[in-house]
């Protein structure tokens, strides 16, 4: 490496976490209150993730009962007005506004002595033998290096893993293509006393007239109304009445860890909001009148790089409930949500069936790495157990997990590899109230 002699060290910590999304905040989070030294790099220039950048709304997925999860959730419904009382905890309607999500993760961080950096890209590693001794990141005034005992990869897209050599899958198992990316927005002046909402593919909502609203959209799309790989268009409600959320455009075979597949996504994702925006306007009851209000700022990406573990979690630890003995994620539950890589709508019907599960520890300690652990999607499953687990509460609660692992592993200089899990467990108990229920 050209550049290792002139690095600068910016700062040595007990723990980094790449990564500001719901996973990296979680960790960041939980290994500050063990007692660790933190510090998280964020490569844009908010916090958030998809909450915030990526306009994912609502928030999907559920886990046991009184972890880091829930706190954020109560956090974000505090902060709202009186009046929006639309947040509950059924995995469902978890609605947030992004805008004032983007004011409270800072102070969340600080407040619990994390110290962070924004636009604050994640560059190379300098490993020394197995371990990550130097992690490198681009700053306004160039290349510095921060030296941390332990890593924690919440990049999403496994970058910090993939630049220290750990193997990695891509995509599904046949054929390696990924889920579709997806650039969600928020539409206003919807009329709430005719408008709609639908979950998804498998929503049975009809409009006023009986008909069936997803046959609409599939109607749309075959006459060349909606795009071509569109064939349902989402529609969330937000905290606020005559807005919803839209989740529809669908960028299908960009490779979105390549430059040019970035660029080719974005291009051709934000071509497609308008043409959902007349889908609606011109279609649907209660759309007449809506209009664009925002949206994402980065591309939703489903998939990429899942990183290779010591245990992978399966198709069938999801579709049959399965328990560890190492669980460090309990009752985790989210449907086998895959959208479809190589056309519209689902591979599998979105009503297939997942029963609450265990994560086990070994799904987020990479292999070949001795300082490193995994928090989010990047997590080590199949790409069917992935399509579940990769929804924003579970990934809290894996960021959760991952970072009160790295605190007591730093504090104690032991490898995640090493670590005694129930410690780990003991630690997670006093944070909820039904690890093992």
């Amino acid at each position: 490496m050209l550049f290792s002699q002139n690095i600068e060290i910016l700062e040595t910590v007990d723990v980094l976490v790449a990564g500001g999304g719901p996973a990296g905040i979680c960790a960041a989070v939980s290994a500050a209150r063990a007692g660790a030294r933190v510090v998280l790099i964020e490569r844009f220039g908010i916090l958030g993730g998809m909450l915030t950048c990526g306009h994912v709304n609502p928030i999907l997925g559920s886990v046991s009962a009184g972890t880091i999860a829930d706190e954020l959730l109560q956090l974000f419904k505090a902060s709202r007005s009186a009046t929006d009382t639309r947040i509950t905890r059924n995995g469902r309607e978890n609605e947030i506004d992004p805008e004032v999500v983007k004011s409270i993760l800072g102070p969340f961080l600080k407040q619990s002595g994390v110290d962070y950096y924004l636009h604050c890209p994640l560059v190379d590693v300098i490993m020394d033998g197995r371990s990550i001794d130097v992690v490198v990141i681009g700053t306004p005034t160039g290349l510095a290096g921060i030296r941390a005992k332990v890593c924690i990869d919440a990049t999403g897209d496994g970058t910090l893993s993939f630049l220290s050599g750990a193997p990695y899958w891509i995509g599904r198992e046949p054929d390696g293509r990924c889920q579709p990316t997806t650039l969600e927005f928020t539409i206003s002046h919807v009329d709430e006393t005719k408008a709609i909402f639908c979950f998804g593919g498998s929503d049975p909502v009809k409009l006023e007239s009986g008909e069936e609203y997803r046959k609409v959209c599939q109607r749309a799309q075959a006459a060349g109304e909606l795009p071509a790989n569109v064939s349902i268009v989402r529609l969330h409600k937000t905290p606020h009445a005559g807005e919803r959320s839209v989740n529809a455009t669908q960028a299908n075979n960009h490779d979105v860890l390549s430059l040019g597949g970035i660029r080719d996504a974005e291009l051709e994702l934000r071509q497609q909001i308008g043409l959902c925006i007349e889908f609606l306007r011109t279609n649907i009851p209660g759309y007449e009148h809506c209009l664009l209000k925002s949206s994402a700022s980065a591309l939703g990406v489903r998939e990429t790089r899942r990183i290779k573990g010591e245990y992978m979690l399966c198709d069938r630890d999801v579709e049959e409930g399965s328990r560890f003995a190492d669980v460090v994620v309990h009752k985790a539950w989210f449907l086998i949500d895959i959208h479809n890589p190589s056309g519209s709508g689902q591979a599998e019907g979105q009503s297939k069936m997942a029963r609450p599960y265990d994560i086990p520890y070994r799904c987020l300690v990479p292999l070949d790495i001795d300082n490193l652990l995994l928090a989010g999607r990047c997590m080590s499953g199949t790409h069917r157990a992935h399509a579940s687990y990769r929804v924003m509460t579970i990934c809290m609660a894996m960021g959760q997990a991952a970072g009160i692992a790295a605190a007591v592993c730093s504090l104690a200089d032991i490898r995640p590899r090493d670590l005694d899990v129930s410690l780990l467990q003991q630690k997670l108990t006093g944070c909820s109230i039904d690890l093992f229920g």
